[in-house]
């Protein structure tokens, strides 16, 4: 026996990763310049809109409004890729996210104005410019998904979705310390945010001149497969059985996670205002550290991940000892506890440290969740599989963040997020119940 399977090192995934053909190792680095240009802004944009005079039922408005576009982009992004290529696709896509971007860059600047007797407040270009930032988010879910399948042995799936995972989740670490680092330039969040919104701006221009000129598609024929609403359809009544109830739990468990989601930065800003404010020493100087609530917010953000980076790859391995469905059963019950510990909270930064350090947990489930969903579809159908699951999964969510904002403003964010509790047990509860295991993983 080798000892291939005995110990999990930190790096595997990214000595994994850049083993790779260099055409997808382009992609990921793109990827990562956009999930670091998304993950600086994306989270501490319901701080922003409130700044801009937004309620706190606008902001539940706008994270169901991204759920529609999270439910509605992929199909048309292949579309469009049939159309241009798969070249110039990733280019326009990179090039109108990044307009994006400078659109909630200028938001404050356009101020409030009047049109037909219709007042456009600032808040309303978040929108706007959500439309944009989340275009070249449309084209690649279901490509890598079929990419990571048919590249990796069906009984270490969630090891190579790890390693593609890790790569991708270190953006989603840096993103959020980095932002939080340039919000503490400035005291006024409207100001400072605008700071991370230049640098996400730059970010996607990285992604866009990279990936044009160092991708070559002349074998890829991501894009050439789609053949309009009949196909969904067909997709839709093709789906293997054993997914049915890994859909409906998971369904159940991110619509109580979309109910909430968007407030957490309001819990940590507006209802616990937990900030730092201390003096640290080494090497015999001593540093003051001032950090804002929404700049913390950052760093807890920053826990999180680097919990989620620590945990993902010995969680895939330990996938093919126990199987995938005790993993991603973990992953649902974290997205379940996470909102009733976050809202019952002190305001005390220590136990924020440790209540968004508990929710990094909840990654541990993601690459045995995707080696659940691509496993049982036929080879060469893989991104069809994926992309029909995540159609209707994210469809069912869409509404999800504006009963949340309905409940947070109308009636109080205590229930809003003792709701998503609730509801999130129940998915967990469900798939732990009724959830099937992967073949691949069961012969272990």
């Amino acid at each position: 026996m080798t000892t291939e399977r005995e110990s999990v090192g930190i790096l595997d995934p990214f000595r994994q990763l850049f083993a790779l053909e260099r055409d997808v190792l382009v992609l990921s680095v793109a990827m990562f310049a956009f999930s670091l240009g998304f993950q600086m802004t994306n989270r501490f944009l319901p701080e922003y809109m409130v700044t801009l005079g937004a309620s706190g039922f606008v902001v539940g408005l706008f994270g169901t409004f991204s759920n529609i576009i999270s439910a509605l982009y992929p199909y048309p992004g292949g579309a469009v890729s049939d159309r241009i290529g798969s070249r110039y696709a990733l280019t326009v896509f990179g090039l109108v996210s990044t307009i994006g971007f400078a659109v909630w860059l200028v938001a404050p600047n356009i101020g409030a104005f009047t049109i037909a007797g219709v007042s456009i407040e600032p808040w309303l270009w978040i929108f706007v410019g959500l439309i944009l930032a989340q275009a070249w988010k449309s084209f690649g879910l279901g490509a890598t998904f079929a990419v990571v399948k048919q590249a990796t042995d069906p009984s270490r799936l969630a090891a190579g979705f790890a390693s593609t995972e890790t790569f991708r989740r270190t953006a989603f670490l840096i993103g959020p310390v980095a932002a939080a680092v340039l919000i503490g330039f400035h005291p006024a969040f409207t100001v400072s945010f605008q700071y991370v919104l230049v640098v996400a701006v730059g970010f996607g221009l990285v992604g866009t001149v990279v990936q044009h000129y160092l991708y070559d598609p002349s074998a890829d024929d991501i894009g050439s497969t789609f053949a309009g609403i009949e196909q969904v359809r067909q997709d839709l009544r093709e789906m293997p059985d054993p997914l049915r109830p890994l859909l409906l739990g998971d369904t159940i468990v991110r619509f109580a996670n979309g109910m909430v989601y968007v407030f957490f930065v309001l819990v940590v800003t507006q209802i616990l205002q937990v900030g730092v404010e201390t003096t640290v020493s080494i090497a015999g100087y001593s540093y003051a550290v001032d950090l804002s609530p929404a700049a913390f917010f950052g760093y807890l953000l920053g826990v999180e991940m680097l919990i989620a980076l620590l945990i993902m790859a010995p969680a895939a391995k330990a996938a093919e000892y126990i199987g995938l469905k005790p993993i991603v059963g973990l992953g649902f019950a974290v997205y379940a506890i996470f909102p009733i510990l976050l809202i019952n909270t002190p305001a005390n930064a220590t136990a924020l440290v440790l209540v968004f350090a508990f929710s990094g947990l909840r990654f541990a489930g993601l690459p045995s969740h995707k080696a659940l969903i691509v496993g049982p579809a036929e080879q060469g159908a893989g991104g069809r599989v994926t992309g029909t699951y995540y159609l209707i999964r994210n469809t069912l969510v869409i509404p999800s963040a504006a009963v949340g904002g309905y409940l947070w403003e109308f009636v109080s964010p205590e229930v809003a997020f003792t709701v998503a509790a609730v509801l999130g047990g129940l998915g967990a509860g469900y798939f732990l119940a009724f959830g099937k295991e992967f073949e691949a993983y069961q012969r272990r």
